[in-house]
């Protein structure tokens, strides 16, 4: 685990983000145990007086701010020589802290208009309601909108986004923020520069830590009124900066583009488009502040209220005849046609009438072939290239049959066990079915085939060939002989929750899996009651065994025990248990962490390791040849 760094109560467990407005780091409240987001301001700010007077005046009503789709802001302190914000720590629905960025990297279409209008309105009703209220006599601006400050999170009916680093562009100040971006970008290619130099000639990660960083840059540049762009001669920026920077961000999320210059509407872009988004981005982006709406949640519902209906001046066919000297008015249903036909009468005494085109069709001739004979002319000597075509495979999974653990309170952890077990206590679950075995090769290999790779759409591991018995040869996927009906090994958590996904199921939590694993047995020390021995499962062996080579326990799985650790969903909390107490019903661990828990105990394992209770875990990313998983799925 990383080195912990203390800030005031809260003790830091990673760090999760980094941007010209400071660090976040993931930390936790060393009294309550309860996990926080801190947003640790730069350090040469504490030195800056100008913005430690506006940090004073303003921060207070900054976290007065109490909207659903606003990160809340709990505290603000000083410590370490540092300002820092403590806020939400706000993550997907695989625990993970992610921004509208990189969910739209990892989605392979694009957003529907049921889906974008979802996600739209609560952000929308936040800045409606942020420029609202109050604050030396103006409405409270966010002047930082962008796509890596919109965090995802897992709503009620699906996902959500909240608004982040609200108000902080103003307090640290647009200087400060610019000579932060420049020393950020000068620190990596200084990195960049010292590996280039060193006897590691491939700085692939530096590079990508460089372009992650341009690519902010840009995007921040890319959201930015025409009035925040200006350096003099330019209007105060107010919540009119807000409006424009979302009108950028609808367009972006309806065409995948941002408007820049010259650009089309969305119905040029899309031509499946059922509502007015034209009207919607015409208003927001006016160049001129006082000519855009004050208000989002109006404009954004007049988008669905008529469809858009985009003048066609084109939808019937006319001719421009000129007639001398006559007094025959000019008729044109089209406001557009009458101003070209005025323009080609002119100012003389001509006028002009219209009169429908009739199109003939013609056929052209087709181009003289010089050379007609040069079809015959073939190079036998050369072997002609054909393409290879790919067969589209319907590809079903194998599916596992599962037992279903009716709901209850159960009991969970060890007092006699490791720290990170304490104390023994009671939890409630709902009722769940898992596997009655882990996921087997000839099971994973389908989803390998389905998949075309070994990444998942975030460029996540899934496997790594050398720690698995599947291998691939000349692009085809095969099992080493004998082992179909072994557990698959080798498999990341990324991994094993995106097979999950695919045949519509997840990972256990770690309660359901402790639950699962004691059989029925309220005090089980093992998964077969207070002693287990190596005819009952495969540990302290030197291979993995098929799946279902042992009895199975009290609830009819297989493998529970040995054989293969198993993910599960939860990160790792060496306290989770502690906080488990406080929070019995059907809990899942930490928000975040460093690792994610495995159990069970593998085929090299010593018997200690089979115990129900006891935890083992690791890098979400990390594969060897003893981690596997099981799958399960919620019960209505």
């Amino acid at each position: 685990m990383n080195d912990l760094r203390q800030f005031g109560d809260y003790t830091v467990i990673k760090q999760i983000g980094q941007g010209p407005l400071g660090s976040i780091f993931l930390a936790e409240h060393r009294f309550i145990k309860a996990p926080y987001a801190l947003k640790v301001l730069p350090e040469e700010l504490s030195s800056d007086r100008s913005f430690i007077q506006r940090f004073e005046e303003e921060v207070a009503t900054l976290a007065a701010l109490d909207h659903p789709n606003i990160v809340k802001t709990h505290n603000i302190s000083f410590a370490n020589g540092q300002y820092f914000l403590v806020v939400d720590c706000i993550v997907d629905e695989l625990g993970e802290t992610t921004n509208l960025s990189q969910y739209m990297l990892s989605r392979d279409e694009r957003l529907e208009e049921e889906e974008l209008l979802h996600l739209l309105r609560p952000v929308a009703d936040a800045l409606d309601y942020a420029h609202g209220k109050k604050n030396n006599g103006k409405g409270i601006a966010h002047r930082g909108i962008k796509l890596n400050n919109l965090l995802v999170s897992k709503g009620k009916d699906g996902i959500e986004l909240l608004l982040s680093d609200y108000g902080l562009s103003r307090i640290i100040g647009s200087g400060a923020i610019l000579t932060r971006t420049y020393k950020m970008v000068a620190e990596t290619l200084g990195i960049i520069q010292a590996v280039a130099a060193s006897k590691y000639p491939n700085p692939s990660i530096e590079n990508q830590k460089l372009t992650s960083l341009h690519g902010s840059f840009l995007q921040n540049y890319a959201f930015l009124a025409p009035e925040q762009r200006k350096v003099e001669g330019s209007k105060p920026v107010d919540i009119k900066a807000d409006i424009y920077a979302f009108g950028v961000l609808t367009y972006y999320l309806l065409t995948g583009d941002f408007p820049e210059g010259y650009f089309e509407l969305p119905s040029e872009r899309r031509d499946d488009l059922k509502y007015d988004w034209d009207r919607f981005i015409k208003s927001s982006l006016q160049y001129d502040a006082d000519k855009r709406p004050g208000q989002l949640v109006p404009l954004l519902e007049a988008v669905t209220q008529r469809q858009s209906q985009a003048p066609n001046y084109f939808c019937k066919p006319v001719e421009v005849v000129l007639k001398e000297n006559t007094e025959e008015p000019i008729e044109a249903e089209q406001p557009a046609v009458q101003q070209v036909i005025r323009a080609a009468a002119g100012s003389g005494t001509a006028t002009a009438t219209l009169r429908p085109v009739i199109h003939v069709a013609q056929l052209e001739r087709p181009e003289t072939d010089h050379d007609p004979a040069s079809v015959f002319q073939i190079d036998t000597t050369v072997k002609q290239y054909n393409p290879e075509r790919k067969e589209i495979k319907n590809i079903q999974p194998l599916l596992t049959d599962m037992v279903v653990i009716p709901g209850g309170t159960f009991f969970r952890g060890s007092n006699e066990g490791n720290r990170d077990e304490m104390p023994r206590h009671q939890v409630h679950l709902e009722s769940f079915a898992i596997d009655i075995h882990p996921v087997t090769n000839e099971q994973f290999v389908r989803f390998l085939e389905a998949m075309g790779g070994e990444k998942d759409s975030n460029h996540h591991d899934i496997i790594r060939m050398r720690d698995s018995r599947v291998k691939r040869s000349g692009g085809k996927l095969s099992i080493e002989s004998g082992y179909s009906k072994h557990p698959v090994v080798g498999v990341t958590w990324y991994g094993a929750v995106a097979y999950a996904k695919w045949i519509g199921k997840r990972l256990p939590t770690e309660a359901e899996w402790e639950t699962a694993a004691c059989g029925g047995i309220e005090n089980a020390l093992y998964s077969t009651g207070d002693e287990i021995e190596k005819s009952q499962a495969n540990f302290f062996s030197s291979d993995t065994t098929a799946v279902m080579s042992y009895a199975p326990n009290g609830y009819g799985l297989y493998d529970i025990a040995g054989n293969v650790y198993e993910w599960c969903y939860d990160w790792y909390g060496y306290n989770s248990y502690e906080a488990s107490v406080q929070e019995p019903e059907n809990p899942k661990g930490p928000l975040q962490g460093v690792y994610r828990v495995l159990r069970g105990g593998c085929w090299k394992s010593l018997k200690e390791d089979l115990r129900c209770s006891k935890r083992h875990r690791n890098n979400p990313g990390t594969v060897n040849g003893t981690y596997g998983f099981r799958c399960a799925a919620d019960v209505q």
